[in-house]
């Protein structure tokens, strides 16, 4: 018989270094989940990742269990990462920040391709831009 679901958790986490402090602790702790034993699991599966922002998503069975789904860095990383900026643009609309090249944005997309909606390269290089 399938576990029974209570609810679901949207956190976004910098890879390897999740700990008990906000924001995981309070989202985690209303909802009964051991912190400790996710921090563990989250370190351990995103090691690769250090220091980006990570999407997860934690499925909360109604037995105080959980399931986490880990996506890749959000594409807004990618680009401030590919044009070399630090935040963007102060007056966006007005002020571009930056510029990435079509060649970037392949490589983004090539990175995002499991998240994104698109079947193929082409179609999602027009979701990056």
């Amino acid at each position: 018989m399938a576990k029974e679901i209570t609810g679901y958790v949207k956190l976004q986490i910098k890879g390897g270094q999740a700990n008990p402090a906000p924001p995981v602790g309070p989202a985690l702790g209303q909802r009964g989940i051991n912190i400790m034993e996710f921090c563990k699991a989250f370190n351990e599966k995103t090691k690769s990742m250090m220091g980006k922002p990570v999407p997860v998503v934690i499925t909360v069975y109604k037995d105080k269990k959980f399931d986490f789904i880990v996506k890749t860095p959000p594409a807004s990383h990618y680009i401030r990462e590919a044009a070399k900026l630090k935040s963007g643009s102060k007056e966006p609309g007005r002020t571009v920040a930056g510029s990435i090249t079509m060649r970037q944005a392949e490589e983004i997309a090539k990175a995002k391709m499991e998240d994104l909606n698109a079947f193929d390269i082409k179609e999602a290089t027009k979701i990056i831009c």
